[in-house]
């Protein structure tokens, strides 16, 4: 399974905003995380449309999740960047050659496509099982309960400045 680098992205993004207690530009998101501002505002206006997060307008604009971060799942995300095709496509190979299968013959999947198929789906079901709450409880695991809390800190000074 190959995920676009925005994936990634994304989900630091989501992650990160639910430290945040104000909206948080993409330009900041995209300062924090070091990455093109142009390049971010594509994954979160990708966000955006599967309604994950909403932009607000305004002087003190910005990105917030729309829901509860335990209501968003790691799937939510992947879906929203990099869409929700199945990553394998049956092209019915075994009806080609000169020992093609007839078309009236193949009445169910390929194993071939049946093994994709629930290879598939155990992948989705997984990243459907964690949420981006999920996520927060691990990195505050691994860095310490004062890690996003400082970041959301940070991430809101920029619309205290501009203030």
């Amino acid at each position: 399974m190959k995920l676009s680098g925005g994936v990634e992205w994304a989900l630091h993004c989501c992650v990160v905003l639910t430290a945040a207690t104000e909206p948080v530009p993409a330009a900041r998101l995209a300062e924090l995380h070091d990455v093109s501002p142009s390049y971010l505002a594509k994954q979160m206006q990708a966000l955006s449309r599967a309604k994950l997060v909403k932009s607000v307008q305004g002087k003190t604009g910005g990105y917030v999740l729309t829901r509860a971060a335990a209501d968003i799942t790691v799937l939510d995300v992947v879906q929203a960047v990099d869409g929700a095709s199945p990553a394998f496509v049956c092209t019915e190979i075994r009806q080609r050659g000169p020992f093609g299968t007839p078309p009236e013959d193949c009445t169910k999947a390929c194993p071939i496509a049946r093994a994709m198929n629930a290879a598939d789906a155990a992948w989705r079901a997984s990243l459907r099982e964690v949420s981006i709450a999920d996520l927060v409880g691990t990195v505050e695991q691994d860095s310490g309960p004062d890690a996003l809390p400082k970041i959301g800190t940070w991430l809101n000074a920029a619309n205290a400045s501009d203030g």
